[in-house]
């Protein structure tokens, strides 16, 4: 009788042992505990520290409420500019509604890496290229926005996403390159011209003063020698300016007697003057003139005849002169002169 009293202690303690066992959860402190019995959610959420539930019957969950570090897997896509992108991003959330999540979605955390992802690839359809490299938290916010919509359903609340990294093709690469080299070489010429303009005005100022004294062009014409002698080279260029030309001819020509310089005339020679002729007293006979005969001309030289010109067809009715009767009525020629001879 004794032996089957301690045995059903035993057993009795063993069951409560087992049972006490299944009945006996512990929830964490960073956890929360949701309790389905038969199927059916209980209303109260157990919270952290020992509690108790029913083996067989009550089942179970616990939810962590911690902050949540997910990465977001890089996807590729086109930017509103046409160009193609690889981005990455990461996303902290955490959950705010056990329950909900429990009983709304299937698994918390694969829903929100999906919406991650497909939110990642339609901000960048709607981004420029510029708007993902340099404005940033606009295009974070409104991920967030994006992602977070749907995820309050679910107890899930979203505290922040980043872009992590924005991978580019070489092709744009170079590009972007050149492109900021243009633009640094841009401003580089803008800051030169800026620069030869206020030196074109400093030079202006000193040429002023130096035009009221003409000896400080020589003296920074010297100073310009030494400068050049110090390099130490074997050729000395030395600039000589036109303004000393003018210096040295206003110091020769003062500017109260201006100098009117007329361009030489050219001088004709003097012709010789003939001389008188020799008056002949009157009653004298002028002398006659010796008569020089003119050379023969060669055979040569002598005129070629004349070719005979047809004659015009006579009319009908009119006689024709012939060649005999043209010669006596011709009249007669002078014989040609023959030059005299001057004494």
């Amino acid at each position: 009788m004794v032996q089957e009293f301690v045995i059903a202690i035993v057993a009795g303690a063993s069951a409560g042992a087992l049972y006490l066992s299944a009945a006996a959860k512990v929830v964490k402190q960073y956890e929360r505990g949701v309790v389905l019995r038969l199927g059916r959610l209980r209303d109260d959420v157990r919270g952290p520290g020992f509690t108790m539930v029913i083996p067989g019957i009550d089942r179970l969950h616990k939810v962590n409420m911690q902050i949540v570090t997910m990465p977001v897997p890089a996807q590729d896509g086109i930017t509103r500019d046409n160009v193609t992108v690889r981005v990455d991003a990461v996303i902290y959330f955490k959950v705010v509604d056990a329950a909900s999540a429990v009983i709304q979605v299937e698994d918390y955390r694969f829903a929100v890496s999906q919406m991650a992802q497909t939110s990642l690839r339609s901000i960048i359809g709607k981004s420029d290229l510029d708007d993902l490299l340099s404005n940033r938290e606009k295009l974070n916010q409104g991920l967030e926005l994006m992602i977070d919509s749907p995820a309050v359903g679910w107890g899930v609340q979203i505290d922040r996403v980043e872009i992590k990294d924005v991978s580019l093709p070489e092709t744009m690469k170079r590009s972007m390159a050149r492109q900021a080299e243009a633009d640094r070489e841009r401003r580089a010429r803008v800051i030169n011209a800026d620069a030869e303009f206020q030196a074109s005005k400093k030079l202006a100022e000193a040429a002023k003063e130096m035009s009221a004294q003409p000896a400080a062009l020589q003296l920074r014409l010297l100073q310009t020698v030494v400068a050049v002698a110090a390099e130490k080279n074997s050729t000395l260029v030395l600039p000589f300016p036109v303004e000393l030309l003018r210096f040295l001819e206003r110091a020769q020509y003062p500017a109260q007697q201006p100098v009117q310089q007329t361009a030489p005339q050219p001088q004709r020679p003097a012709q010789p003057q003939r001389p008188a002729p020799p008056q002949r007293p009157a009653g004298q006979a002028q002398p006659e003139r010796a008569v020089q005969a003119r050379p023969e001309r060669p055979a040569e030289a002598q005129p070629r005849p004349r070719t005979q010109k047809p004659q015009p067809e006579p009319r009908s009715g009119t006689p024709v002169p012939t060649p005999a009767a043209l010669a006596a009525t011709a009249p007669a020629r002078s014989p040609r002169s023959k030059p005299l001879a001057r004494h």
